[in-house]
């Protein structure tokens, strides 16, 4: 499948070591604002929508893990960046897990927040592309968001919520089902010991959609891996724990350990 070109912003002073951003499905390059600032003080931040999502272009058939890295390096070649530390968080995470084992040469640092190396269930994420594609993903609104946010935090939290779901609907329906077929068809857990950046693993505790079990197994497989659970948060931890979030990364980022 050919590459997408992605759309993306890019904050921060010219020169700065490179942080690229990569989001959740059915979110945009804006569920990063909470970071942002702090991240663009002392990084070029990076932030881009997956493809199909946002103002990305969508594909049309099933995505693969390897079309989503394979985008990630396009626009770090647009962009003219040799080497850059990857942030991702669920289908995020999981392009950064593939490029860090495919092109180590190209990512520095590795953040995986709320993800997985094997998601499984094929069948629901076959279901779940084929609802997107005959209903549309606003059919699938309610119940996504419905795991992206703890519900004490959901209740505090309404117009945000309220947001989120409108973030899913817009979605392209054929590029969201396409993104659905590639974490369907996911299993990276032969390739965690090749992956040679110092990376932090992050975990919501209260995660339903990808446990903390999976965070577990990326951290275990990674020589050196760190791992953080953060409670309360689900399954978009970095908005519900925004400042323990952004200060990981920073540390992170950062060398510290």
């Amino acid at each position: 499948m050919s590459v997408i070109d992605v759309h993306h912003e890019v904050t921060g002073p010219e020169g700065a070591p490179v942080v690229v951003l990569s989001n959740s499905l059915g979110a945009t390059l804006e569920m990063w604002d909470p970071q942002v600032a702090a991240l663009a003080e002392r990084f070029r931040v990076v932030r881009y929508d997956t493809r199909g999502h946002g103002r990305s272009p969508a594909a049309q058939g099933d995505s693969t893990i390897d079309d989503l890295a394979d985008d990630v390096l396009a626009l770090l070649d647009r962009l003219r960046i040799g080497r850059a530390h990857v942030v991702g968080l669920s289908i995020g995470g999981m392009t950064g897990l593939r490029l860090a084992a495919r092109n180590p040469e190209r990512v520095d640092r590795l953040v995986v927040l709320c993800s997985s190396a094997h998601p499984g269930n094929p069948d629901a994420w076959r279901d779940r592309a084929a609802t997107a594609r005959s209903q549309g993903t606003g059919a699938l609104a309610e119940a996504v968001v419905g795991r992206w946010f703890t519900p004490a935090f959901a209740e505090a939290h309404p117009d945000l919520v309220a947001r989120m779901r409108e973030t899913i609907a817009a979605c392209d329906d054929e590029g969201y089902a396409g993104c659905c077929a590639a974490v369907g068809a996911l299993d990276l857990r032969d390739q965690l010991d090749a992956i040679t950046a110092p990376t932090l693993v992050i975990s919501g505790a209260d995660d339903p959609a990808l446990p903390p079990e999976h965070q577990g197994a990326i951290a275990a497989g990674i020589r050196g891996a760190a791992l953080l659970t953060l409670s309360p948060a689900a399954h978009i931890a970095n908005v519900e724990q925004p400042e323990h979030v952004t200060a990981a990364l920073l540390a992170h980022l950062g060398g510290i350990r």
